[in-house]
């Protein structure tokens, strides 16, 4: 430990009361995790990093917390920002007061969007986290800070990829999976004290269906929800390939109990399913749970991606062609640290066909209202 860090963590056990940095808010996930951590620490106080375009939104999202979650109220502040900016584009005196006070860092903010355009996902996954590490590096106080990445910084590996494992030669299947990794290597390669957060493909909550958008499994969702039953549905290259999905509730709980422990420090953790269903056996789980049948009709991975590469066939289905790779890649993801760690808080990831039906009931009452835009 250097004697920068030795300080640091000496000077964090002389006072409880901690204020930490979050980017992401107002989104689907931010507004969801910051009650939960403000539950599991009292003296903690929140500054959210937000836009101003998106000011207006966090401060009745502000409201809404205190009214329903009182624990929070006089314990979240915004500031004016944009990670994509140096110095987070936050005003030279209240930078100087943040360098001051701030003990952690929850970095969320990112373009979640398998089809983001390279120049995008380089300014905003990239150089954002770039400028949040140089911005949290004039920190003197700082104990850590939590990055949420993606388990899909795996890109093109296969046969089983370990929470230990970050380049191991891959290429990758998109600019977002590309961005992300070089994001997570800048975290990697940062001094700070951290730990990393890989989910899998996130999708709504096992209790409630809840989501912010339909995307990922939602697109075949959708695709079954058109077509007539009983009919005929494109199989993906074999469909015996694993496809990770992960509840939300079972995402924010994990990160949530994680970093509010010590002991995450220096980890970085899988947040995926340890025995995740095969791309057919999801898309049977989705048409029963629709109550429709259909043959599956195989189709390799090439030809699919030529059918759905007219813009109007994507936008048909709500499905950029980015997500067919999804259903025909044999990747698993080893997430042995996760549920080591996770147990002694109760914490594990529910079975997919568990909750399936509380997903597509939300879907099919919500199909006309969530779009796949929304912010997260």
């Amino acid at each position: 430990m250097t004697a920068q860090r030795a300080s640091r963590k000496k000077s964090a056990s002389a006072s409880r009361k901690r204020t930490v940095l979050f980017t992401g808010f107002p989104g689907f996930i931010g507004a969801r995790l910051i009650p939960r951590l403000l539950e599991l620490q009292s003296e903690t106080v929140f500054v959210c990093l937000v836009q101003e375009k998106f000011l207006g939104m966090a401060r009745k999202s502000v409201q809404d917390l205190s009214a329903s979650h009182p624990q929070t109220k006089d314990r979240i502040q915004l500031v004016t920002g944009d990670i994509t900016s140096p110095g987070l584009g936050i005003a030279s005196e209240e930078a100087h007061e943040l360098h001051a006070r701030l003990t952690g860092c929850y970095h969320l903010a990112a373009a979640y969007d398998l089809a983001v355009a390279r120049e995008v996902g380089m300014r905003v996954n990239v150089e954002g986290t770039r400028n949040v590490i140089e911005f949290l590096s004039e920190c003197g106080h700082l104990e850590r800070l939590d990055y949420v990445s993606t388990a899909y910084v795996s890109g093109t590996a296969v046969g089983v990829f370990r929470e230990s494992d970050l380049d191991v030669g891959q290429k990758f299947k998109n600019y977002y999976e590309e961005t992300k990794f070089l994001a997570e290597v800048a975290v990697a390669k940062s001094e700070l004290p951290s730990a990393i957060y890989r989910p899998g493909i996130v999708v709504g909550d096992s209790e409630t269906g809840v989501t912010a958008k339909f995307d990922g499994p939602y697109f075949a969702l959708n695709a079954m929800n058109k077509l007539p039953s009983p009919g005929v549905f494109m199989k993906v290259g074999s469909g015996t390939a694993p496809v990770n999905l992960v509840p939300i509730d079972f995402v924010l709980e994990a990160i949530a109990r994680l970093s509010t422990w010590e002991g995450a420090i220096g980890k970085t953790y899988h947040l995926t399913d340890p025995n995740p269903l095969t791309a057919f056996e999801i898309e049977e789980l989705f048409s029963k749970s629709l109550g429709k049948s259909f043959v599956y009709a195989p189709i390799p991975l090439a030809v699919a991606k030529v059918a759905f590469s007219p813009s109007v066939i994507q936008k048909m289905f709500g499905m950029p062609v980015q997500t067919l790779e999804y259903f025909d890649h044999e990747c698993r993801f080893d997430a042995s640290q996760a549920s080591a760690d996770l147990a002694q808080f109760g914490v594990s990831c529910p079975p997919f066909k568990d909750y399936v039906q509380r997903l597509v009931a939300f879907y099919l009452k919500n199909v006309n209202d969530i779009t796949r835009g929304a912010m997260v």
